[in-house]
């Protein structure tokens, strides 16, 4: 399968931010737009759609003669649950932003890769075969539960 130019642009900034010894990236708009040929706003939509808390990821930026976009990747840490994390996303739910959601929680070993499969196989726009709204929604209703289940504690033991 053809990777997209947004795709490549992504790879590109998790690359530099995971080589970080900060865990961050400062990139000018222009210059990204420059090194991949492609016009400025394709880089907003990838920050915009790719770079959300949703994905574990805060962006700043400044504009001006000497702008720049910081992209900054966040943890979870112990003030923020999981579970208030997803409530917070909302009822409804693309699937882009589902699989930020699950990769997010596997990137912080919270999922094991097993349990993000599985996840990623249930929120699918194969899997769930019905027309939208009601599939963003069906979408989210099964994350959340899903996570729910996962991260509650068992009562067997």
């Amino acid at each position: 399968m053809a990777r997209s130019i947004s795709d490549i642009i992504e790879q590109y900034i998790k690359e530099v931010i995971h080589g970080s010894r900060a865990g961050m990236v400062e990139v000018q708009r222009s210059e990204l737009a420059e090194q991949f040929q492609c016009v400025p706003s394709q880089i907003n939509y990838v920050i915009a759609t790719r770079f959300s808390p949703e994905h574990g990821y805060i962006v700043e930026s400044k504009r001006g003669g000497g702008g720049y976009i910081r992209i900054r990747q966040i943890q979870f840490d112990e003030s923020e649950s999981v579970l208030s994390v997803l409530r917070n996303l909302g009822s409804s739910m693309s699937e882009r932003e589902a699989d930020g959601v699950i990769e997010r929680l596997l990137r912080e070993s919270i999922i094991s890769n097993r349990e993000a499969a599985m996840l990623h196989s249930a929120v699918k726009r194969e899997t769930l075969q019905i027309d939208l709204p009601m599939r963003d929604e069906l979408r989210a209703r099964i994350l959340i539960a899903a996570m729910v289940a996962l991260l509650s504690e068992d009562d067997d033991d």
